[in-house]
């Protein structure tokens, strides 16, 4: 398994990815609009992701395994060059969870923010019925630092999250 930079052709793969996982992820994050879910959408979300990459104030990756399927994205989003920050975020594929990806994937991030891009810190915003996720950070050596002002909404719900941070 390998992490990497997204990339235009991947988009066939990472479309099947994303609907064999929809139904998981859905349960846990907010929805995509229903428009990502073909070959067109999914291009154009990586050509605007491509774009925040090129612009600085993102880094989008995958985790692929070695037959080329992905079992995972990871992201730097929201990087601030005046505050030295950003957010990190990740999805893992349901039959993939228990395989330490997420750390994996959180780990890598890191390694960017703190290298690549000569960031000083990190959030994260976690939903309070994640528990998971926020064991993943907490392992990484990210802190709680309290109520997000971050809302998501799932099935329906709009559900409070959970701040944690990162110094580097």
């Amino acid at each position: 398994m390998q992490i990497r930079t997204i990339r235009l052709h991947d988009a066939p793969a990472l479309l099947a990815f994303e609907l064999a996982n929809r139904a998981w992820f859905e349960s846990h994050i907010d929805a995509r609009p229903p428009d990502f879910y073909s070959l067109a959408g999914v291009a154009a979300h990586i050509e605007d992701v491509l774009a925040r990459h090129v612009a600085g104030s993102m880094h989008p990756c995958l985790l692929v395994e070695d037959d080329g399927s992905i079992v995972g994205r990871c992201n730097l989003k929201d990087i601030d060059p005046a505050t030295r920050r950003a957010e990190v975020g990740y999805r893992i594929a349901a039959f993939a969870c228990g395989r330490g990806l997420a750390g994996a994937a959180v780990r890598h991030l890191m390694e960017l923010a703190y290298g690549q891009w000569q960031l000083a810190g990190l959030d994260a915003h976690v939903t309070i019925a994640n528990a998971a996720s926020a064991r993943v950070l907490e392992r990484a050596g990210f802190s709680f630092a309290g109520p997000s002002p971050v809302q998501a909404r799932v099935a329906g719900q709009v559900l409070d999250c959970l701040h944690y941070r990162h110094q580097g």
